[in-house]
């Protein structure tokens, strides 16, 4: 059963792992994160969160690949948050699980409204 607080974000990049980080806070949500694929799996495995975003170009594993990790074990809603935008690259991610993909850059609103759609939450 996954905890209806928790969320991780895995995001090689500091500044946009910060950034998401702050915006989920912001709507009430416990955030852990992780810097690369290998450890964003294990992460959710031991979090069991409701939410967890992935990037796609990051080290190790991408987030397709964690996504497809992640759905053998977890039921969390996936957002995939990507600079990669062509219409495969969106498929390919909703194809591996994904609930949702939100390409960079983004504004702030649109991440919380997304996300507040996703989990069925209204703001806080």
């Amino acid at each position: 059963m996954t905890q209806s607080n928790v969320a991780v974000v895995v995001e090689d990049d500091v500044d946009i792992r910060g950034l998401i980080s702050a915006v989920l806070e912001q709507i009430g949500l416990e955030v852990r994160t992780a810097p690369d694929g290998l450890r964003g799996v294990e992460l959710v495995r031991e979090a069991d969160p409701v939410l967890t975003t992935l990037d796609v170009s990051m080290p190790g594993i991408d987030g397709f690949e964690a996504t497809r990790r992640i759905r053998g074990f977890s039921t969390t809603r996936i957002m995939i948050i990507s600079a990669r935008a062509t219409p495969v690259e969106q498929g390919q991610g909703l194809a591996c699980g994904a609930d949702a993909y939100l390409t960079k850059p983004f504004r702030p609103r649109e991440l919380r409204e997304r996300v507040q759609a996703l989990l069925g939450t209204t703001a806080v």
